[in-house]
C-alpha cells in the first residue's frame, strides 16, 4: 500500500514539476554566492592537491641533506645513496597512498556527515601533517615527514572527492560543467601557487623548506574561516535528509529567491525516483546491470587521466627546456610559463564546456594530445639533427599540456558527477578517485622503468592510450550537456535496451551513439 501511494504521488507531482520548470528559465548566469561557494570549497580542497603536489619537488635537495644529516647523528656513518632515495621516494609517493585511502572513504563520510560537513572536518589532516613537517626539522624526524605527506594525501583524497560532489549538486543544470570546472581551475591554481612559493627567492631556500612544506595550514584555515558562511548541498538536504525547508534555504542562498524554483523541480524529480532506495556503496555498483556502462567509463577515465602521458611530458620538460638553450638557473621561471599555460586552459575549458559540450572538449583532447605526442617523439628523435628542433620540442611540451588541460584535465571529474543519480554518485566517486589515485600511484613507480626502457619512444604507447580513450568515449558516451541527472541516466538505459535487442553476436557492444 505504501509503495502504490507512493507512486500516486509521484504521478500527481509529475505535472505539476514541469509546469514549474516551464515558467522558470534556467540559470545561466551564476550569483555572487555561488561563485563564492565554489572558491571557499575547493581552497580546501583540489587546490590542497595541486599545492602539495607542486611543494615538494622544490626542497628535494635539501630534504635529502637533512635526511643525510639526521642519519648521520643517529648512526655515526653516511646513508647510502640508495637507501637515502628510497626514504625520499616513499617521502614523495605516500601522498598517494593517502590520497587512495581518503578517496575510498569520502564517499561514505559525505553520506553520513554531509557534504559541507565533511568539508569542514577534512581540514584536521591538513593542519596535523603542517604540524608533523613544520617540527620535523628542530626535532630531526625525517619520519614526520612521511606521516605529514601521508595526512596531506587522506586530505587530499577526501576533499577532491567531496568536493566534486558538492560543486556537481550545488550547480545549476545549465552551468553545471562551467561550475564543476572549478576542480581542475583551482587544482592548476595550487600546483601554480605551489610553485611560484617554491622559488629560491621565497620559500624554496635551504632553511626554509621546513615553514614551505607546513604551509598546507593556510588553505585548510582559510576554508574552516570562509566555508560556514555557505550551504549544504540542497540535493543531499532533500534526497537524502528529507529537510525540504533546508533545501529552499539553501537554494534561495545560492540562486536567488526568484529563480531558484526550476533547480527546486529537477531535486524534487530525482528525490522521488529515489524513493526507497538507499544509497548504493561502492560494490554494489559492480552488480547493478543499469550502472554497468558508467561504471566502464568513470574506471576508463580516470585510470588514463593518470595513464595518458601528462607525467611523461613533465619529467622530459627540464631536459627540453636545457637541450633549447635556456640557462639551468632559469628553468624553473619557464616551468611556471607551463604551469600558466595549463590554468589558463583549465579558464578556458570553464568558458566553452557549456556550449561546446563535454564530447567535443574530451574527444578533441585527447585527440590533440595523440598528435603531440607523435611530434614531440619525432623532435627528441632527432633533436640533434637541426638547431630549431629542440624549440619545436618546447612548441611541443607546452600544447600538449595545453591539450591536457582542455580535455582530460578539466571533464573527467565533470562526467564522474553527471553520469550517476544521488543514490549511486558518491559510492562512484568512491571507485573513479580510488583508480585515479592508485594509477597516480603506479605510474610513479614504474614510470622511470618505462622512460630507461623506452627512451622518447614512450610517448609512442601514450598516442596509442590516447587515440583508444578517444575512441571510447565517441563510441560510449553520450553528451551530457544541460541534460538533468536523470535524463543522463536514463540515456544510458536506453543504449542499454538497444543494445540487448541487437544481434546476440553483439548485444553486449557499447558502440552505439544514439540516445
Amino acid at each position: 500500500m505504501k509503495k502504490s501511494k507512493e507512486k500516486g504521488d509521484m504521478m500527481e507531482s509529475e505535472p505539476l514539476l514541469k509546469d514549474i520548470t516551464e515558467k522558470h528559465e534556467q540559470i545561466k548566469v551564476p550569483s555572487t554566492t555561488l561563485i563564492l561557494a565554489v572558491c571557499a570549497s575547493c581552497i580546501g580542497g583540489t587546490f590542497q592537491y595541486g599545492y602539495n603536489i607542486s611543494i615538494v619537488n622544490a626542497p628535494t635537495k635539501h630534504v635529502m641533506t637533512f635526511i643525510n644529516q639526521t642519519w648521520t647523528e643517529r648512526y655515526n656513518t653516511e646513508i647510502s645513496e640508495q637507501l637515502l632515495t628510497f626514504l625520499w621516494s616513499i617521502i614523495v609517493s605516500i601522498f598517494t597512498i593517502g590520497g587512495l585511502v581518503g578517496s575510498s572513504v569520502g564517499g561514505t563520510l559525505a553520506i553520513k556527515y554531509g557534504r559541507k560537513g565533511t568539508l569542514m572536518m577534512n581540514n584536521i589532516f591538513a593542519l596535523l601533517a603542517a604540524f608533523f613537517m613544520g617540527i620535523s626539522h628542530p626535532t630531526g624526524l625525517y619520519e614526520l615527514l612521511i606521516i605529514g605527506r601521508f595526512l596531506t594525501g587522506i586530505n587530499a583524497g577526501i576533499g577532491s572527492c567531496v568536493q566534486s560532489l558538492y560543486l556537481g549538486e550545488i550547480a545549476p543544470r545549465a552551468l553545471r560543467g562551467a561550475m564543476a570546472m572549478g576542480t581542475s581551475i583551482f587544482i592548476t591554481g595550487g600546483i601554480f601557487t605551489g610553485q611560484v612559493v617554491g622559488l629560491h627567492e621565497l620559500l624554496g631556500g635551504e632553511g626554509y623548506w621546513a615553514i614551505l612544506l607546513s604551509t598546507t595550514c593556510i588553505p585548510a584555515v582559510v576554508q574552516l574561516l570562509v566555508l560556514p558562511w555557505f550551504p549544504e548541498s540542497p540535493r543531499y538536504l532533500l534526497i537524502d535528509k528529507g529537510d525540504e525547508t533546508a533545501c529552499d534555504e539553501a537554494l534561495k542562498q545560492l540562486h536567488g529567491a526568484d529563480k531558484y524554483h526550476g533547480e527546486k523541480a529537477d531535486i524534487e524529480k530525482e528525490r522521488l525516483d529515489a524513493l526507497g532506495v538507499k544509497p548504493k556503496k561502492p560494490w554494489e555498483l559492480f552488480s547493478d546491470q543499469s550502472l554497468r556502462w558508467q561504471l566502464y567509463t568513470i574506471i576508463v577515465l580516470n585510470a588514463f587521466q593518470q595513464l595518458n602521458g601528462i607525467n611523461a611530458i613533465y619529467f622530459y620538460a627540464d631536459y627540453v627546456f636545457s637541450q633549447s638553450g635556456i640557462p639551468e638557473n632559469k628553468i624553473p621561471y619557464v616551468t611556471l610559463g607551463a604551469g600558466i599555460c595549463e590554468l589558463i586552459t583549465a579558464l578556458s575549458c570553464g568558458l566553452l564546456i557549456e556550449s561546446l559540450g563535454r564530447r567535443a572538449l574530451i574527444i578533441g583532447g585527447y585527440s590533440l594530445m595523440a598528435f603531440w605526442c607523435f611530434c614531440l617523439t619525432v623532435a627528441l628523435t632527432f633533436q640533434e639533427a637541426s638547431p630549431w628542433v629542440p624549440y619545436l620540442s618546447v612548441i611541443c611540451v607546452f600544447a600538449f599540456i595545453l591539450s591536457f588541460g582542455l580535455g582530460p584535465g578539466g571533464v573527467t571529474n565533470i562526467l564522474t558527477t553527471e553520469l550517476f543519480t544521488q543514490t549511486a554518485r558518491p559510492a562512484a566517486y568512491m571507485i573513479g578517485l580510488s583508480v585515479n589515485w592508485l594509477s597516480f600511484f603506479i605510474i610513479g613507480m614504474a614510470f622511470p622503468f618505462i622512460v630507461n626502457g623506452l627512451k622518447q619512444y614512450c610517448f609512442l604507447v601514450f598516442l596509442v592510450i590516447c587515440v583508444m580513450v578517444a575512441i571510447y568515449i565517441f563510441l560510449v558516451v553520450p553528451e551530457t550537456k544541460n541534460k538533468t541527472f536523470l535524463e543522463i541516466h536514463a540515456a544510458f538505459q536506453h543504449k542499454d535496451r538497444k543494445r540487448i535487442n541487437g544481434a546476440d553476436g553483439f548485444a553486449a557492444s557499447p558502440w552505439s551513439t544514439d540516445l
